[in-house]
């Protein structure tokens, strides 16, 4: 602002204060005039007069003040905005420097980059041209040996081809069978360490169940009032019970046949509590039978409930207790599959533990790799494929979906535990005694191993040791060298396990100056 406009403000803002001051004695003496004080008004203005004279002084005196530092503050200022902008000018020279000199090396590299594409162009010419004459040369040595060898150049990869493919065989057997050699050495034994800790912790007698019920009588009397009067007693009870009777010539027996085991089990009660009370007539049929299988519901859910106790599962969805409780009424070779999940799940329990994981994980997977078979008579589909959509149904994680998928091997096992499980499920399978089969059913198994046996080459003579679980084959020594035995034994186990349905285990030895011993699962 101009110091002469600054002086203009003072003067004016002191004019205005004394001319307010005067204007308020104005209209104050013709009051204290009428009053009789005109002295005492004259006093008052001369009194403000001084006052406003001291005003206007003081207003010029702070006014220059003000002034002088405002041009002070104005002053340092600009002189600190100089001092900025020199500073930013510097700076900014240093930047333009810094980028030139990036310029003057990227054009430098730039210049470099052309001249090693030019002389890689005149390198890749030269090089063509040299190929060209190359092929040239080889084209012709190629015509002059093939006039010489009396063979064209497809006949000669052919036989290369062969030669190299014969020796690359006999090594890649030998390498094969070395690496297998030392990785069954090493998984033996920690895998014999881990099972041997865990049947010592678990063992259980063999159970041996028939597919068959069998109903005593006692006389020969009662089945003819089984059978009733033109047949119409055992009509009325093959229709409600849902299952076949027989009647034959054997002394005091009935045999009920079914696939359903709990439907047999219910209808094997239903006689026997009819047969004792002696009233068999169709409506005493429906009672006695609503009566059984009300139990028979009851009895299946508390063997469930007893199943997950003994094991120290938790968390189970109540609707699946009755499918645990029905495996006591199931068998699988023999062997009653409730029994069978029970061991299975301790081995595995046992075996998880020994390497770290979660024990109650494993005993679940393990209880409910079969569950499947609870519902196999209803449903559509394997036992394993009815067990993966009961779990998911009912809610249980993926390591037991993947149990019961995996352990038969139809999908692959994505955790630990399931392999644990299949190991567990193999393991109470295949122990002596835990599983029958019928004489039918061995014969031609041992006859269809042989057979497949005999099919590959080289195989002189085959023989089925200990029920079919071990394999016996003598080879051809001019047919089979050493390393093709290992081979051999590989391939018969393969075709073994993509053709055949077996229990348990077959250890494969083919025999020739040493034994390649291989183990289908």
């Amino acid at each position: 602002m101009p110091e002469w406009l600054t002086y203009l403000l003072v003067v004016l803002s002191g004019l205005i204060v004394g001319g307010l001051i005067c204007s308020a004695v104005y209209f104050f003496v013709p009051y204290f005039k009428k009053k009789g004080a005109s002295k005492e008004a004259d006093k008052i203005l001369k009194e403000a007069e001084n006052k406003a004279e001291k005003l206007l002084a003081t207003t010029k005196i702070d006014a220059k003040q003000q002034v002088a530092e405002m041009k002070k503050e104005a002053e340092q200022d600009i002189k600190d905005r100089k001092a900025t902008i020199i500073e930013q000018e510097k700076s900014l020279e240093q930047r333009q420097a810094a980028i030139d000199q990036r310029y003057q090396k990227i054009s430098d590299k730039e210049d470099e980059l052309n001249q090693a594409k030019a002389e890689y162009e005149a390198q890749t010419n030269e090089l063509i041209k040299k190929q060209g004459e190359v092929q040239k040369e080889l084209d012709s040595i190629i015509e002059r040996l093939q006039d010489v060898a009396k063979m064209s150049l497809q006949e000669a990869r052919e036989e290369i081809m062969k030669r190299v493919e014969e020796k690359m065989t006999k090594e890649i057997s030998k390498y094969e069978k070395e690496r297998h050699d030392a990785a069954v050495l090493e998984a033996d034994e920690k895998a014999k360490n881990i099972l041997a800790l865990a049947i010592s912790k678990y063992s259980q007698d063999v159970t041996s169940e028939q597919t068959i019920s069998t109903v005593t009588i006692p006389n020969e009397e009662m089945k003819g009032r089984i059978i009733g009067r033109e047949g119409r007693n055992i009509k009325s009870l093959e229709q409600v019970l849902g299952v076949d009777i027989l009647i034959d010539d054997t002394p005091e027996v009935i045999t009920v046949s079914c696939f359903d085991p709990i439907r047999r089990e219910i209808a094997r009660q239903t006689l026997d509590l009819l047969i004792k009370d002696g009233r068999i007539q169709p409506g005493r049929i429906e009672e006695i039978y609503t009566k059984v299988k009300k139990n028979m519901d009851e009895t299946v859910r508390r063997l469930g409930e007893q199943t997950i106790n003994k094991l120290g599962i938790t968390h189970v969805n109540r609707e699946l207790l009755p499918y645990i409780g029905r495996l006591h009424y199931r068998t699988s070779y023999g062997q009653n599959v409730l029994d069978h999940s029970i061991q299975v799940a301790i081995l595995a329990g046992v075996m998880a533990a020994e390497l770290g994981l979660d024990q109650t994980a494993a005993k679940r997977a393990g209880l409910f790799h079969d569950i499947g078979k609870a519902a196999d008579f209803e449903l559509e589909g394997s036992h394993v494929e009815v067990g993966a959509r009961l779990a998911k149904k009912y809610g249980e994680n993926d390591i037991v979906i993947n149990a019961i998928e995996s352990h038969h091997g139809d999908k692959e096992a994505k955790y630990i535990i399931s392999c644990l499980v299949q190991a567990a499920d193999t393991l109470s399978a295949a122990r002596p005694g835990a599983r029958s089969e019928t004489l039918e059913n061995y014969i031609q198994r041992i006859e269809q191993l042989e057979t497949l046996c005999k099919s590959f080459e080289g195989v002189n003579k085959c023989y089925a040791m200990q029920s079919g679980r071990e394999l016996r084959i003598m080879v051809t020594p001019d047919k089979v060298s050493d390393d093709d035995s290992f081979t051999l034994a590989r391939q018969i186990k393969e075709k073994i396990e993509s053709e055949m349905t077996y229990p348990g285990q077959i250890k494969i030895q083919v025999i020739r100056e040493l034994r390649a011993v291989e183990t289908a699962k």
